[in-house]
């Protein structure tokens, strides 16, 4: 029986066969928007003196929960919010599983001036690409789906096209896939074949992470104390998007949590 990851990557290689013959990489160069614009750095952001840290991300719904706004959904009220205090924000463009699509990536990056992640399943060079094209600055690069080589091959062409990247690891035995090419590490403390939560998978690797990299957690973020946690273990980036896209007013949640971080990290 495949597990959940197994069943979205295959869906993710049929899905972009297509479009790999009809836009190659060399259409992405020649006629991509995007493709001679400056990328924005999340490095830089999250390093940043007083950088909140956040990556507020914007998603539908997700596998394990489904539906959390309908795809009429607006994107800009809602990046335009977390423009205003975020480290970065972080959009999923999976279809299938999370709703979301390129045009969500394209209307985030012409209405915001912080770095934007794109948040997909990375399995092919040409996405890649395809990503520098919609108005990407950043990728991810999932461990679980990915050889070491292919994280190696896929963070230099990233680097080498303007992109940064991060390394998704949900385990110790995943951060081998560490090379010095990915710019930053994201743990995830989600199971993607389980899809269960727990904080404790962050302040386990923590201090195993080489060094030199901003280390990112990932998923079950929901409270301040949690993020002042994971900031005193040595974490710069907290990637939240289910605790402000649950609510009714996504943006004007994640101002509310901010504010709330803002007090009390002074405390």
């Amino acid at each position: 029986m495949s597990t959940i990851l197994e069943t979205i990557v295959a869906t993710k290689r049929k899905e972009i066969e297509p479009f790999k013959t009809r836009s190659p990489i060399e259409r992405f160069e020649r006629e991509g928007f995007f493709w001679e614009i400056r990328n924005r750095s999340l490095v830089q952001s999250l390093l940043l003196p007083g950088s909140t840290g956040i990556i507020a991300e914007f998603k539908r719904k997700s596998p394990s929960k489904g539906w959390f706004k309908t795809k009429e959904l607006e994107v800009e009220p809602v990046v335009a919010a977390y423009n205003k205090s975020a480290a970065g924000i972080s959009v999923l463009t999976d279809d299938e599983f999370f709703g979301g699509d390129l045009d969500d990536l394209i209307q985030t990056k012409v209405v915001t001036d912080i770095p934007v992640l794109r948040k997909d399943f990375i399995i092919d060079k040409w996405q890649i690409a395809e990503s520098k094209a919609f108005g990407a600055d950043v990728i991810l690069l999932i461990a679980a789906c990915l050889s070491p080589a292919q994280v190696k091959e896929f963070a230099a062409y990233a680097a080498s096209i303007g992109l940064e990247s991060i390394l998704e690891v949900h385990n110790e035995d995943e951060l081998g896939h560490y090379c010095d090419e990915v710019s930053m590490i994201g743990v995830n403390n989600r199971n993607l074949n389980t899809f269960e939560v727990d904080i404790k998978t962050s302040l386990e690797l923590i201090d195993k992470i080489p060094g030199g990299k901003p280390a990112i957690a990932e998923s079950g973020i929901s409270s301040v104390d949690t993020i002042l946690t994971l900031r005193d273990a040595g974490f710069k980036g907290f990637l939240i998007g289910e605790n402000f896209m649950k609510e009714e007013q996504p943006g004007k949640a994640f101002e509310e949590f901010v504010n709330k971080l803002s007090t009390d990290g002074r405390k």
